[in-house]
């Protein structure tokens, strides 16, 4: 059995067993309880009512957050000229191709998502043994195989996320730090519900979203009330 610190165990004891916590009590517990040295990062766990085995029903997408994550994301853009300078006007960390290609390749990853045009996938795809574990291979339905690079890069860099079912069921992330205002916690919360909810498979059956829970990155989860979920509109 997993043991926890004793910070974790007395957040624990700050969480009233049994009781479902409106979106602002949630908030006001998580950054009480977000103690450590650094600026945790406030994450949501949502399990759902899906079947992630079945190709239809694997929930996915992108949204942004209103006030960012707060995390500092590495961008490389793999991209023939003239596009690979439009991106590092744009904000991109690194931009280029073959030199890239080559540097990924001898396991260079030092980078949080890459974005790709369309007509470079061929020489990346080859590269999917190092990126797709790391979750790094772009991809069209993320926005991050496109043309339009300068835009990809001031979304990612201006808090788009990206999210995905697991295989139990669960989509997991973070949608800002403990540092936050609790007014731009909430808004981005609701942000990243909506999007959840707009992202429902048709063949979805019975309950889709069957718990939420708030946390920061040493605290424990905090149950959210359902009947306050059940009035976000998507």
């Amino acid at each position: 059995m997993k043991r926890h610190s004793k910070r974790f165990n007395a957040a624990l004891k700050s969480i009233t067993p049994n009781k479902e916590y409106t979106i602002a009590e949630a908030i006001a517990l998580v950054k009480k309880n977000a103690t450590a040295k650094f600026d945790e990062s406030v994450d949501i766990a949502m399990q759902l009512g899906v079947d992630p085995r079945k190709a239809d029903q694997v929930v996915r997408g992108t949204v942004a957050l209103p006030h960012g994550t707060g995390k500092t994301v590495r961008v490389l853009v793999i991209a023939k000229a003239p596009l690979d300078k439009e991106a590092l006007a744009a904000g991109a960390d690194h931009a280029g191709f073959e030199d890239y290609i080559e540097k990924i390749q001898n396991g260079w990853t030092d980078i949080d998502i890459i974005i790709a045009t369309p007509d470079v996938m061929g020489q990346l795809g080859r590269l999917g043994k190092i990126l797709g574990p790391r979750g790094l291979m772009p991809n069209p339905k993320s926005g991050t195989v496109t043309t339009d690079v300068a835009k990809a890069v001031k979304e990612v860099k201006a808090g788009k996320i990206e999210f995905r079912v697991d295989k139990a069921g669960n989509v997991l992330a973070g949608i800002g730090k403990a540092s936050f205002d609790p007014a731009k916690l909430e808004e981005n919360f609701r942000t990243f519900y909506a999007s959840i909810l707009r992202a429902k498979p048709a063949t979805a059956k019975g309950k889709y979203v069957k718990s939420v829970h708030l946390s920061s990155t040493m605290g424990p989860g905090v149950p959210l009330s359902e009947a306050e979920l059940l009035l976000i509109q998507a």
